[in-house]
């Protein structure tokens, strides 16, 4: 039997339970949105929590290893979703090694040049599975398996995105010019961004995406970059509609560093307004924060209350200096949420 024609290992199902025989509890079934590295520390986070675990993923990146691979051979850019499954990978010899094979780079020798050049090896893998399968989210569970993913990983949506916005410029006698700025790598250094926007505007979303929407008990978007990861789910017209309209809870997680180069100048505050601008009629339960990230607390509480959301306050990151989620303060943060809802 050929390696592909066999049967898949499967991503453990919508409902399983936790514990052995009669009354055991349903796992929390739980969504997270985003791409990059703020969906992996989410996911980091939640893996410890419960094995009914997707990830919604961004497909909108356009630099790097994945830019190259979109451009020259027409798939979904595979960096966010390989970076997903990599932060569920089974916690194991198998599975940590595995992980760092999908993550590995390749260097051309000094003075050197290859086209593999920081080529990402994940995800060659990964586009090698699209081409082999025909199909991308089957093509993610083979890569999840193989990794020992304690969750699946699937795409926001069925083609490639082109996330586009305009940048305000400030001459030194204060005109202000518009500039139209396309493609996320380029977006996410402009600084102050108006009218983001997805291209194509009605592009599908991925159903399996949709669905798992629909089954959660809570759905998690952020942290990560506002604009080119959090922010395009909400752009997404198939993705914002089942946002909106799941029975579930919805936990909208702040970044720690909330004056990055994507988002020159903006507060908390400011963050979840951006929330309400692009998609104001959706609700968030929970906004869960760091103490240390929120700035004004009454401009903020405010600025959630406008969202309909309780604001939980809660030290996540590893130290008061670095703006890096710790995993297992994040999980507790989920957990308390979770438990309260």
């Amino acid at each position: 039997m050929g390696l592909l024609t066999g049967p898949l290992p499967l991503i453990p199902p919508k409902n399983r339970v936790s514990g052995d025989g009669p009354g055991a509890s349903k796992d929390t079934a739980v969504v997270a949105l985003g791409g990059g590295h703020g969906l992996s520390a989410t996911l980091s986070a939640l893996r410890l929590l419960t094995s009914e675990l997707t990830a919604v993923v961004t497909v909108a990146d356009d630099g790097g290893s994945s830019g190259r691979l979109r451009e020259e051979l027409g798939v979904l850019p595979p960096g966010d979703l390989r970076m997903a499954l990599s932060a569920l990978c089974d916690d194991t010899d198998w599975g940590r090694t595995w992980r760092d094979v999908m993550q590995h780079r390749f260097n051309a020798k000094p003075g050197g040049s290859t086209s593999l050049d920081q080529h990402a090896m994940g995800n060659l893998l990964i586009v090698t599975l699209w081409e082999l399968l025909g199909d991308t989210v089957d093509g993610l569970k083979w890569a999840g398996a193989l990794l020992g993913a304690r969750g699946q990983v699937l795409p926001m949506a069925s083609v490639p995105l082109t996330i586009q916005g305009d940048s305000r410029r400030i001459a030194e006698d204060g005109s202000e010019t518009m500039k139209t700025v396309t493609g996320q790598a380029a977006l996410a250094t402009v600084g102050v961004v108006d009218d983001v926007r997805l291209l194509p505007p009605n592009a599908p979303a991925c159903v399996e995406a949709l669905e798992a929407i629909e089954l959660a008990d809570w759905v998690i978007l952020g942290p990560g970059s506002w604009y080119t990861s959090v922010l395009p789910h909400l752009l997404l017209p198939e993705l914002r509609q089942a946002l909106c309209t799941t029975p579930a809870k919805r936990c909208l997680a702040m970044n720690l560093d909330v004056n990055d180069k994507e988002v020159v100048g903006m507060s908390a505050a400011d963050h979840l307004r951006v929330i309400s601008k692009y998609a104001p009629e959706f609700g968030v339960d929970v906004v869960l924060a760091d103490p240390l990230s929120v700035g004004d607390r009454t401009e903020f509480e405010a600025a959630a209350s406008a969202l309909g959301a309780e604001v939980v306050l809660s030290r996540v990151r590893v130290n008061n200096r670095q703006a890096i989620h710790d995993p297992l303060r994040l999980a507790a943060a989920f957990h308390d949420i979770f438990a309260g809802g």
